[in-house]
């Protein structure tokens, strides 16, 4: 059983991430932190809280994440590609988050302390609330963890909100590089392999047909919507990129993606280049010690992820 402690922006694609973790038999999701990202922070908590809630679960505490970046920036958000409510057309309820405790983020310390080396952060949104554990708590206590997931960055290929920085490190790049430095056993899931990570209609629509779980009828009103928008960024795009789901895969499935080690920084400052992720990938690049190195995904066997995706997606019931 793989324990995680989950970071999300919900969001179409963290919301697909957070129900394969849910339905994934391997997993226990011990917290949910949310916060700003894709929607604002009060949105993605009463996401998480939605998602929780369709599949009967009480007992995973939501903690409440910050509401923008440690830049002091204003925070953009992206309606035209995850819709208003961060889940497409679907709009959650207004009573499930009243039924719905929600925590500070000292909760994330307690359940660090209480899982230690079992315990495993995926962050799949922006790096804000990461970084403040490691401000609030210090980096020996945030990395006793057994490792450290992030979805971010974009490794000699283009970014998608500059033509070098991906979301969620230009988001915060503050908060992205002192994660990176201060972090230990760090794994990047970057554009180079998340944009490879597509699900197609067909796909979608095979998993709604045979699908019995909380989250059928979510599916195609969600994908359609993102697919959509993707469609006009990307003319002749054949599916979506769910770039969160590939981390949450992989991290069960490692042979799904080919890694190599390197030290990452983001660029925190630049004009033209604030948020780019960097790295040595000359042939011999610098040597660095080896606490350092950040594990970067390079390459993904979309076969094994997609007969993965539609496996665990497949399943009738949410673990609980």
């Amino acid at each position: 059983m793989r324990k995680v402690l989950l970071f999300l922006d919900p969001g179409i694609d963290d919301s697909l991430a957070l129900m394969y973790t849910l339905m994934h038999p391997e997993y226990e999701v011990v917290g949910i932190v949310a916060g700003y990202g894709n929607v604002p922070k009060q949105q993605a908590v009463e996401n998480a809280a939605y998602l929780l809630d369709l599949a009967g679960i009480k007992d995973i505490p939501i903690i409440a994440g910050a509401i923008g970046p440690l830049t002091g920036e204003l925070v953009p958000y992206y309606p035209l590609i995850h819709g208003e409510e961060g889940l497409g057309p679907i709009k959650p309820p207004p009573y499930v988050y009243a039924d719905q405790e929600v925590f500070d983020i000292d909760k994330a310390r307690e359940l660090i302390e209480q899982h230690g080396n079992e315990l495993s952060i995926v962050n799949l949104g922006r790096l804000t609330d990461l970084a403040m554990l490691y401000i609030l708590y210090g980096p020996e206590f945030v990395n006793q963890v057994k490792a450290i997931y992030l979805m971010g960055g974009a490794f000699l290929v283009p970014g998608n909100v500059t033509p070098v920085a991906e979301a969620n490190f230009f988001a915060d790049p503050i908060a992205a590089d002192l994660v990176l430095e201060k972090g230990e056993s760090i794994t990047i899931f970057p554009l180079n392999v998340t944009n490879k990570a597509i699900l197609t209609p067909e796909v979608v629509e095979y998993l709604t047909q045979i699908n019995k779980s909380p989250y059928a009828f979510l599916f195609e009103p969600i994908f359609d919507f993102y697919f959509a928008a993707y469609q006009k960024l990307i003319p002749g795009i054949k599916g979506a990129p769910i770039h969160d789901l590939l981390v949450v895969s992989a991290l069960i499935n490692p042979e799904i993606v080919k890694t190599l080690k390197r030290r990452a920084r983001v660029d925190q400052t630049g004009e033209f280049t604030k948020g780019e992720s960097i790295a040595d990938f000359r042939p011999k690049p610098k040597e660095e010690p080896a606490k350092k190195l950040d594990t970067i995904a390079m390459e993904i066997d979309y076969p094994a992820f997609i007969e993965d995706v539609v496996h665990i997606f497949s399943q009738s019931k949410v673990e609980e």
